[in-house]
């Protein structure tokens, strides 16, 4: 694995996470020296031609009209049919195909595993785009090949107007604060809601490390249910010291403040919310990939003996909390020993060794049966 970045050019990644994380967009020169692009944008557009990938094409002047968007996958006929200039290709999960942009990612665990959602690559033709546009994540925008063009307006979010006629979201206005050209190896950080376009200058390809969040409604959606579960009937709302109603009929500030309080009391329950978080933060974003390799490696108890290696699937997230002790692996919790959990989710790789010195993590139907089973471990392969 490589070493997380230390610094985002010469600001260390202290300073980073501490003034422009989830604060303020920040563009890097050479954030990564001598940069050579992993892939090409013709191996993109092979990528993009195969079924288990998801694909998107967007033409600014599209038969249907401006802003296009056609999904994958596409025919070699299609990609010869597009125009000579203003078309994008965007490619997701990138990583969980290629190793050379998987080993990308360690660059960045300054932040959090479970925090990465993919690695996408996108290749524009000249004077390709996708519009001016914010997104709800995280990103770092690294320039792979040739000259992009980057303009960063102001935050924005669902008030603002969206161009009529397209199912992109594209902003109807857009105002640009900052504009940088990026040259290979440059790379901009663009927060949450931050309205930014970027325009090729000449074919470019554009490499986007982007990290998730759940959105308020789906965390207080999910995890009410996954609490209200354990609650027992008896448990319900209480007023025991109200003073008398001066109004009967009106639902008064110190009955919603009691409620308020009452909620905050039952979710008083740090370990439950631990299990929930990192089950919702580990679940594949594609699970039909992952499954694609169940049973690869259900040979394990003869190979690794001989020095075989268990891997976790490039389209598989894990994680683990201290307390209990347990491994997230795409979605489900696995109660097994710390040290265990600990190495793993930072290592990703299994050895004999680690099974010698966790030897109930190999029983039969146990841990690395159940993670064989179902794809999430596997031999390394040559490539993804």
């Amino acid at each position: 694995m490589a070493s997380p970045l230390t610094h985002l050019g010469d600001m260390p990644i202290e300073v980073f996470m501490r003034d422009y994380w989830q604060q303020k967009p920040l563009l890097i020169r050479n954030a990564f020296a001598n940069f050579e692009s992993p892939i090409s944008g013709e191996e993109l557009a092979g990528m993009a031609l195969e079924e288990a990938v998801e694909s998107r094409l967007v033409l600014e002047n599209g038969e249907s009209g401006p802003w296009e968007l056609r999904t994958g996958p596409f025919t070699e006929e299609d990609f010869l049919s597009l125009p000579k200039t203003h078309w994008t290709l965007l490619v997701q999960a990138v990583d969980q195909w290629m190793s050379e942009i998987a080993e990308l990612k360690d660059f960045f665990r300054f932040i959090p595993d479970w925090r990465l959602d993919d690695v996408m690559i996108s290749y524009a033709a000249d004077k390709g785009s996708v519009g001016p546009h914010y997104d709800h994540y995280d990103v770092f925008l690294l320039q792979a090949e040739g000259k992009r063009l980057w303009q960063q307006g102001p935050k924005v979010d669902e008030s603002n107007p969206r161009l009529e006629g397209t199912p992109l979201n594209i902003l109807k206005e857009f105002e640009a604060e900052n504009s940088w050209v990026l040259e290979p190896g440059d790379m901009l950080y663009l927060p949450p809601q931050y309205s930014h376009w970027g325009i090729a200058e000449g074919g470019c390809t554009t490499i986007s490390i982007g990290f998730r969040a759940p959105s308020a409604a789906a965390i207080l959606e999910d995890l009410a249910a996954e609490i209200a579960m354990d609650l027992p009937d008896s448990q319900r709302y209480t007023d025991a010291g109200a003073e008398v109603a001066k109004n009967p009929a009106e639902i008064d500030p110190a009955s919603v403040a009691r409620l308020q309080q009452q909620l905050g009391e039952w979710l008083q329950q740090p370990e439950k919310i631990a299990q929930w978080f990192g089950a919702i933060m580990t679940e594949a974003k594609y699970p039909d990939t992952v499954a694609l390799d169940a049973d690869d490696a259900a040979d394990w108890r003869e190979q690794m003996p001989q020095g075989a290696q268990l891997v976790l699937n490039p389209a598989s997230r894990t994680a683990f909390c201290r307390e209990p002790a347990t491994l997230f692996v795409d979605g489900e919790a696995f109660p097994c020993p710390l040290a265990f959990a600990e190495q793993f989710a930072e290592s990703h790789e299994i050895s004999w060794d680690d099974i010698e010195a966790f030897p109930e993590i190999a029983e039969d139907s146990g841990l690395l049966d159940q993670l064989v089973a179902q794809g999430t471990l596997i031999y390394p392969p040559e490539d993804f």
